[in-house]
């Protein structure tokens, strides 16, 4: 064996251990209760939204405001952010070392991409007091993509692979494939019963808000407007534009709050 691969074996394997340490489980637990934060204000605002109340963004950057705006907002966004830079760790090691179907890695990836973003805007949040919100986000890098050669087919492509994430993550939630994902042993049998009710229902409606994001996106592509795609904010009341109105919207939203409350059950019994 050379030098140079000798090296490289020893580096990926400091690499999977830090990926393996306490310290990163910790924090990564610590993470994914603060996802079930920011789920659990989308879910409220989304609620008011179907209620009649449009006045906020029911979107994460909304919902990182609403802590910065608490007593003691600068220390709470100081843990978040800890909180999503070690999600982002865990799952790149997931996409890399991890081992599954080729979904599960491009769901690694998506999440990879999604936390970093989130911690771009919690620290927006705590250097500037603001950020865009998620739909200017999102029409933003839309242009820009559609600007680029072969524009509206790279955004097709995304709108296409969130519609795929969507429709996987409703299959998760129906078929209760997200019980792989948990230390079951570890678990009571109310617990295992609850956290099968709530990812149930919570990943359902994640996946109909992907599923919808990825319609929007795809709509952007074919006719060349950035503005027909939007973040979380903008997908969710496109719900309440649906035949079913605003009820549909209340209905999601509710399936929002179960995610958020599964995310709380899998920072504590979660496999990391």
């Amino acid at each position: 064996m050379s030098t140079a691969e000798r090296a490289g074996r020893e580096m990926t394997g400091a690499a999977r251990r830090a990926a393996r340490s306490r310290a990163l489980d910790v924090a990564t637990r610590v993470g994914l209760a603060c996802r079930g934060v920011l789920y659990a204000l989308i879910g409220v605002v989304a609620v008011q939204i179907g209620l009649g109340d449009g006045s906020q963004e029911a979107d994460k950057a909304g919902a990182i405001s609403t802590v910065a705006a608490l007593p003691f907002g600068a220390v709470l966004l100081g843990i978040m952010t800890a909180g999503f830079v070690a999600l982002a760790l865990w799952q790149a090691s997931e996409a890399v070392f991890g081992g599954g179907e080729a979904i599960e890695r491009v769901e690694a990836v998506a999440r990879v991409a999604v936390y970093v973003l989130v911690v771009a805007t919690l620290f927006s949040v705590l250097t500037a007091g603001k950020s865009s919100s998620d739909d200017e986000k999102s029409r933003d890098l839309t242009g820009t993509l559609l600007g680029l050669p072969g524009g509206q087919l790279i955004v097709g492509a995304i709108g296409l692979g969130l519609l795929v994430l969507g429709v996987y993550w409703v299959r998760q939630g129906v078929t209760k494939g997200f019980r792989e994902e948990l230390a079951r042993g570890r678990m009571s049998p109310r617990a295992r019963t609850a956290m099968d009710r709530l990812g149930t229902g919570g990943y359902v409606a994640r996946g109909a808000v992907a599923a919808l994001a990825g319609v929007l996106v795809g709509q952007a592509a074919i006719t060349f407007d950035a503005n027909r795609a939007g973040g979380i904010d903008a997908t969710l009341r496109r719900f309440a534009d649906t035949p079913a109105g605003p009820p549909l919207l209340v209905v999601v939203a509710l399936g929002l709050l179960l995610f958020a409350a599964y995310c709380f059950g899998e920072s504590r019994w979660r496999r990391t």
